[in-house]
């Protein structure tokens, strides 16, 4: 089992990690993902098919589901009772990656990867309600690696080695650094690429922990206005009908509607009023700086393969 996780509450970056992970492993080994399905309406294990929604498995989940339909994704609070259910019903798989597991010390994860976020690192943060960490700084030292995510791209050798001091890594840990990178934003019902110039006027629709870096992105090339709600948050006609409104009321007629591939899953369910709205999602992804990609993939693949051999 590989665990995903951190030490804080927010988004350090595990679901794009999780999808990371399986864009570069999944055509090696028959992976499956098993999380928390938190803010889901139901309760107990399940494994997601054709008749899934995001009210039943949650948002990630759903995504995880969605992406990459071949990969078993389950979900279940108490994991120890969930992981041999999900191997019982895949019987063929040959790792699960937990996602945010990192506090759930019932399961022994062989390989602990922990994601901390440059501009808010473990080492520099307080504790609930005054900060946002949930665990002891100490169990950073039940992980394996440790992922700074978020980084600016042009990240330098100083600054990089300015945090792995603050870190300060145990011998047998490896330290990671990423950055984000976002795709061409896709409709959300057909699917078009679509090619964001500096002359849209973009309505950003956000239900997610950390929105900064993605306001950032466009601050850098857009006029854009936002409407914010509260992470996992499930969107009702009511909001539909806001953000219709809101966006009628922009004056450019070069416009569009922006969201996250996360919020997505949770306005599918809208899809028949929206999809003559030009209402785009915008993909995002992990960057591994310093050409160090092939290393961590290595990390997760070798760990996988040696299992495989032990068993």
């Amino acid at each position: 089992m590989v665990c995903i996780g951190n030490l804080a509450v927010g988004g350090t970056g595990k679901s794009p990690m999780v999808e990371w992970i399986i864009d570069h492993l999944q055509y090696e080994f028959r992976l499956a993902t098993l999380s928390r399905g938190y803010k889901r309406k139901t309760r107990g294990y399940a494994l997601a098919d054709e008749r899934s929604t995001a009210l039943e498995i949650g948002d990630e989940p759903m995504q995880f589901h969605l992406k990459y339909p071949a990969v078993p994704v389950a979900v279940g609070e108490e994991r120890l009772l969930a992981i041999p259910q999900l191997l019982h019903d895949r019987p063929q798989t040959e790792a699960i990656l937990l996602d945010d597991a990192f506090q759930h010390r019932q399961v022994r994860a062989g390989l602990n990867i922990l994601l901390t976020e440059q501009n808010n690192l473990f080492t520099q943060d307080f504790y609930l309600p005054t900060g946002d960490l949930r665990d002891l700084k100490s169990s950073y030292k039940r992980a394996d690696a440790i992922v700074v995510t978020k980084c600016k791209p042009d990240l330098s050798i100083e600054e990089k080695e300015k945090i792995i001091n603050d870190i300060d890594p145990l011998d047998n840990q490896q330290l990671f650094f990423t950055s984000i990178e976002y795709g061409n934003p896709y409709h959300i019902a057909n699917k078009g690429v679509y090619m964001l110039g500096k002359e849209v006027e973009v309505l950003l629709v956000t239900g997610i922990a950390n929105p900064r870096p993605l306001k950032r992105r466009l601050e850098e090339q857009q006029s854009y206005h936002m409407i914010q709600y509260p992470d996992h948050h499930i969107f009702s006609i009511d909001d539909l009908e806001d953000i219709k409104k809101r966006f009628e009321n922009m004056q450019n007629q070069n416009k569009l509607i922006l969201t996250t591939e996360k919020d997505a899953v949770r306005l599918e369910k809208f899809i028949p009023q929206i999809e003559q709205l030009p209402f785009y999602v915008i993909p995002i992804r992990h960057h591994f700086l310093f050409g160090e990609g092939d290393r961590f993939k290595e990390l997760i693949a070798g760990f996988i393969r040696n299992f495989k051999r032990g068993n």
